[in-house]
């Protein structure tokens, strides 16, 4: 999905605010939740999200091989082929999902959200 400015967004999923309200003796009053479906507008795109630990090891690891895999021990040739085959699942699963960014939406409602994962919202 493609989250530019000013794009119609919807939640896709109910989203409970973490801090809870607390009142002058200390109890907590409320929470506050949004609503699946509320619908609001793309303020700003933010970065993307950094990447897993698994996706940056086999960034630095494949060139590693790539490039001077043919002059390296046999024995630590094949330790890092079988590093590199066990994050590539990882890899591809990143590769498959694309770049993620965060988004500043400010929702119908009046409220705004800030530093909200694309994964969250749905366009309208």
């Amino acid at each position: 999905m493609t989250l530019t400015k000013g794009r119609r967004v919807r939640l896709t999923t109910d989203i409970g605010l973490a801090d809870a309200v607390a009142g002058t003796t200390g109890a907590v009053v409320g929470f506050l939740s949004l609503a699946a479906g509320t619908e609001g507008t793309v303020e700003r795109v933010d970065g993307q999200l950094p990447e897993p630990e698994e996706v940056r090891e086999y960034r630095r690891l494949k060139p590693l091989l790539d490039d001077y895999g043919h002059t390296m021990p046999a024995e630590s040739r094949k330790r890092l082929e079988s590093q590199i085959a066990a994050l590539e699942p990882e890899w591809a699963a990143f590769q498959e999902q694309g770049v993620s960014v965060t988004v500043r939406v400010r929702l119908d409602n009046g409220f705004v959200l800030d530093g909200a994962h694309e994964d969250v919202l749905a366009l309208v």
